[in-house]
Parts: structure tokens; C-alpha cells; sequence
């Protein structure tokens, strides 16, 4: 095979499948309305079922699902038929996966499923199908032809499969009002979860660790204090113990530069007044994005009354895993 075999023959698969997701808008109708609404009312949750490549698409449709709103899980119907079955409730949806509609495992579960009055929705090509006639809903995923030169392993039926499964949950994410807020709560590991959840109230350096000094202090006494705390920073706090300013290394070069004396002038006089803060309960991330755009490597968190409460540096936003 030539190397431009395997371009011809990889294009003709994205095209193959590309049709096939095209072709799916004609089966959001009245049919996808009603799926949409028994997911959305259902009291308990989505079981999802399917067998062999429908149960690998089903697997990531459950955890779509259960990720954007919709609690749900998978449920494997071989082991379902051999006592997995009690997972299900009266009170859930069944969305069973097959493309031909015929898959025995599946077909198996639906008498004792109708018997309970548990609502099926059938994800096939064929709502004529044995479990299209069972289900209270079709879907249709019915596709040209497969991406497979042999039209044998399923690629394009489905690849239709998990875009009408992404359709349902972005359909019902949208219904519910569904915020990032929400989204964070289902993902509160990796750095996505850092990124929506992570506050400075969880990383900050508090009490002791904070590098402070009062206003009468010299310039050389608030060097001490910047090396002891390490945050490449001191804050400068008045009697009422509000912060007043902050001296950086980025001072000390234009102090050294004019030729203060730092062992007899007041800390004061040479800080930075009016100095980038943040409150506790701001994301992380989005304190990252501040001190990107104003260039600064450290900042002071306050409370409402302008007093210090912690501090960072971006070594703490590397540690936490925000950057």
C-alpha cells in the first residue's frame, strides 16, 4: 500500500463519517423531543445499555450524561441477565443501544423491563426492529453505509451513535440551566476541577507566612522579612493594620538605582501604594489571568476591610497545579 493509499483511503473515512453525522439532523423530530422529555422528568436516573461496540458508545454516552446533569449510568446486559438487572428501578430510564435492533442480550431484558413500567428508549436503525416495537421512543442512528472498506466493522453507525447521544445531553444540559458551576461539582479532579473550583482561600499563605511590615520600618528590615517568607514580596500594614502598599523586588532595582540608604529610610516612602489585591473567594484561575495581564509575580489577598488574609506568588498557583 502506498503512502497515498493511506491518505485516499484515511479521507474517505472522515468523509464517509462526516455524511453520517450530517444525515442525523433528519431524525431530530418529534421522536427526539419526546426522548428528551422523559430523560428530563425521569426521577431516577439514565441507565444506558448496549452490547459489544454500542456498549463502548454507551459507556461514554452515560458518562456525558451523568457529567452534564443528567444522572446516569451504564449497565452491561449480558450481566444484566444474570441478576445486574436489579441496578434498574421504576423509577429510571432505559436508553438501550443497538444498531440492528436485534442484539439478543438486550432483547432478553425488555419483558421483565416493560413488566416493571420502566420507560424504554431505543437507540437503533430500525424502530421496526424487535426492540424499536418494545421501545416507548425510537431514536433512528440508521447511516448510508459504514466507513469500513468491508462494510463490516462499525464506524460510521457508530460515530452516528455517540452524536445522537452528545445531542441528548447537550439538549437536556441546556434545558436545565445547566453552569459552569455545575459542570465544576461533577469534575473536581485534574485541572479542569482546579480550573472552576480551586479558590484562594484553598492555597493561600496565611498567618505567619505572610511577609508584613509596619510603616516605620526601613527598607532593609523589609528585605529581612521578603527573604525570610520567601514570596519575593513584603506587604506594608498601618496601625488599624490595613495594607497600605507593597514593595517587590521590582522596587528595591529603583531604590538601589537612586541610592537610598536602605538601612535608615522608612519602607514607606519608597513602596508601592494602591498595589493589585484579590478577596479569598476568587477563583485561582482567574487571579492567574490578573496578575498575566498586569505582569506581577505575587499579590496580597484582603478582606473587606482591606486587611491582609493571605498571599501568593506564582511558585503557589505552579504548586496548586493552576498553571
Amino acid at each position: 500500500m502506498s503512502q497515498r493509499e493511506y491518505i485516499q483511503s484515511a479521507l474517505r473515512v472522515l468523509e464517509i463519517e462526516g455524511q453520517a453525522i450530517k444525515q442525523l439532523s433528519q431524525y431530530i423530530d418529534d421522536s427526539f423531543i419526546a426522548a428528551c422529555e422523559l430523560m428530563k422528568n425521569c426521577k431516577g436516573k439514565v441507565v444506558v445499555c448496549g452490547m459489544g461496540k454500542s456498549g463502548h458508545i454507551g459507556h461514554k454516552i452515560s458518562a456525558t450524561l451523568a457529567s452534564t446533569g443528567t444522572p446516569a449510568f451504564f449497565m452491561h446486559p449480558g450481566e444484566a441477565n444474570h441478576g445486574d438487572l436489579g441496578m434498574l428501578t421504576e423509577q429510571d430510564v432505559l436508553l438501550a443501544i443497538s444498531n440492528s435492533g436485534e442484539t439478543s442480550e438486550l432483547l432478553a431484558l425488555l419483558p421483565v423491563v416493560k413488566r416493571r413500567g420502566i420507560a424504554i428508549i431505543a437507540m437503533s436503525n430500525n424502530p421496526s426492529s424487535s426492540l424499536g416495537k418494545h421501545a416507548d421512543v425510537n431514536l433512528c442512528i440508521k447511516v448510508e453505509k459504514e466507513a469500513c472498506s468491508l462494510g463490516l466493522a462499525p464506524t460510521a453507525s457508530t460515530t452516528a451513535t455517540l452524536v445522537m447521544g452528545d445531542a441528548l445531553a447537550v439538549a437536556l444540559l441546556d434545558a436545565r440551566g445547566f453552569t459552569p458551576d455545575d459542570f465544576a461539582l461533577s469534575h473536581p479532579g485534574g485541572a479542569l476541577g482546579r480550573k472552576l473550583l480551586l479558590k484562594l482561600d484553598d492555597i493561600m499563605c496565611q498567618g505567619e507566612l505572610m511577609p508584613l511590615v509596619g510603616t516605620t520600618q526601613t527598607i532593609s528590615q523589609a528585605l529581612l522579612e521578603i527573604s525570610r517568607k520567601g514570596l519575593g514580596m513584603a506587604g506594608i500594614v498601618g496601625d488599624d493594620g490595613r495594607l497600605l502598599g507593597i514593595f517587590t523586588d521590582g522596587d528595591l532595582r529603583r531604590v538601589l538605582d537612586a541610592r537610598v540608604d536602605i538601612h535608615t529610610v522608612s519602607i514607606e516612602s519608597v513602596m508601592t501604594a494602591n498595589c493589585v489585591t484579590a478577596s479569598q473567594e476568587t477563583l485561582a484561575a482567574e487571579v492567574l489571568n490578573v496578575m498575566q495581564k498586569r505582569k506581577i509575580s505575587s499579590l496580597f489577598i484582603v478582606d473587606d476591610n482591606h486587611q491582609p488574609v493571605g498571599a501568593i506568588n506564582m511558585q503557589t498557583l505552579l504548586s496548586a497545579g493552576v498553571i
